[in-house]
């Protein structure tokens, strides 16, 4: 099974946008219109990293014209994946968040923290 698909994200989905071949920007499906995010996409290019934050947008917004893709899960991750709700509700509580770091606490970090009962290496 692939890990990601084009498909509809469900909520407390993780999702990503291609910034490049290897490179991509991680959001967190909230509802029909809301994606929680460590930074929009080119923030990284725009701000300085002490600027960046956890934030609420819009999901056109954080697509920026983009394919979306959604995460399918493995059996374990299935098994160790948090409620949409929890998901929710610790992504949220994040809200404001300036502790970004391209390293060790970044949008991939951010979503899988927020969805995996054990915080799952990237």
């Amino acid at each position: 099974m692939e890990k990601w698909s084009l498909r509809t994200p469900k909520k407390g989905d993780i999702i990503r946008i291609s910034l490049t071949k290897k490179y991509y920007h991680y959001g967190i499906y909230a509802d029909d219109n809301t994606v929680i995010q460590y930074g929009k996409y080119d923030d990284m290019l725009k701000k300085d990293a002490k600027d960046v934050e956890v934030l609420i947008t819009s999901i056109e917004d954080f697509a920026g014209g983009k394919f979306i893709e959604v995460r399918n899960y493995s059996l374990v991750e299935r098994l160790t994946k948090r409620s949409p709700d929890k998901i929710i509700s610790l992504a949220m509580s994040r809200l404001g968040e300036k502790k970004y770091n391209i390293n060790n606490n970044n949008c991939e970090h951010f979503v899988y923290e927020c969805t995996f009962k054990n915080k799952k290496k990237i």
